[in-house]
């Protein structure tokens, strides 16, 4: 699966691509009735602040019907056409929100932020960062009440200036104020929809209103050589995006 080079140019221009029905159907219902079990069987509601930070199905990260949707889907390549190389993709991030109607006490909600900077269960001089998150859909997200994932367009390169000019290890703020102020934009689609998100691309999560619980699959995907510059990639949102040299810098002076 490859992209276009209008498809590069709106993903340097927006930070983010969502590829509809990227992932086949039968991947889909395998990762899908894995994360059903879990939910009916195994999910501790004591724990939902802990699956909220981290991962739900923490056990089954791993599992192969789960890294299926990226290894075996054309998610991956739709990472290489951006990152060129990158690291080994191990483990999934299964990510749920339940209808508050079902849980005795609320999940909590996520603020705007970009994800392994200043997270509140972080050291604030701590860095987990990655270079691109390729999240699959794997239930109908048709309602923007409905716990859906909040993106602001084009916000790597708003984050991309105020880590290089107003930031430093050790703050605590996720994001600047004026960009903690908005809403971003509701992320919706459909089983098997692919969302491409630039890291540096600020977003939140709120509570789910609706009946029906939302469930993403995340993977964090990192250039081969993220982990040798990673406060330079927070400063320069380009530095490990091998396969847009040359058509950023074009972007950026037309």
């Amino acid at each position: 699966m490859a992209l276009t080079p209008a498809e590069k140019s709106a993903f340097i221009r927006d930070g983010l691509l969502i590829k509809r029905g990227a992932v086949g159907s039968d991947l889909v219902a395998r990762a899908r009735a894995l994360v059903d079990d879990w939910l009916r069987e195994s999910m501790d509601p004591a724990l939902i602040h802990s699956y909220t930070q981290r991962t739900f199905a923490p056990e089954l990260g791993g599992h192969p019907d789960l890294l299926g949707l990226f290894s075996s889907s054309g998610a991956a390549a739709l990472a290489g056409a951006l990152l060129g190389d990158f690291q080994p993709v191990s483990t999934t991030q299964i990510q749920v929100r339940i209808p508050e109607s079902q849980l005795s006490e609320s999940q909590p909600e996520k603020a705007m932020h970009v994800d392994g900077v200043a997270c509140p269960h972080l050291d604030p001089d701590e860095l987990r960062t990655f270079s691109l998150l390729v999240g699959v859909v794997l239930s109908d997200i048709t309602d923007p009440t409905g716990g859906a994932l909040r993106y602001q367009s084009g916000g790597h390169l708003t984050m991309s200036e105020w880590f290089r000019d107003q930031w430093s290890l050790g703050i605590t703020d996720q994001v600047p104020p004026d960009v903690d102020a908005r809403t971003g934009t509701p992320f919706l689609g459909a089983p098997g929809d692919v969302l491409l998100m630039h890291h540096l691309v600020p977003h939140a999560v709120g509570r789910n209103l609706s009946r029906e619980p939302r469930i993403m699959a995340y993977f964090r995907v990192s250039h081969v050589a993220h982990a040798e510059h990673r406060l330079q990639s927070l400063r320069d949102p380009w530095l490990d995006y091998s396969g847009l040299a040359g058509m950023h810098q074009a972007e950026a002076s037309s």
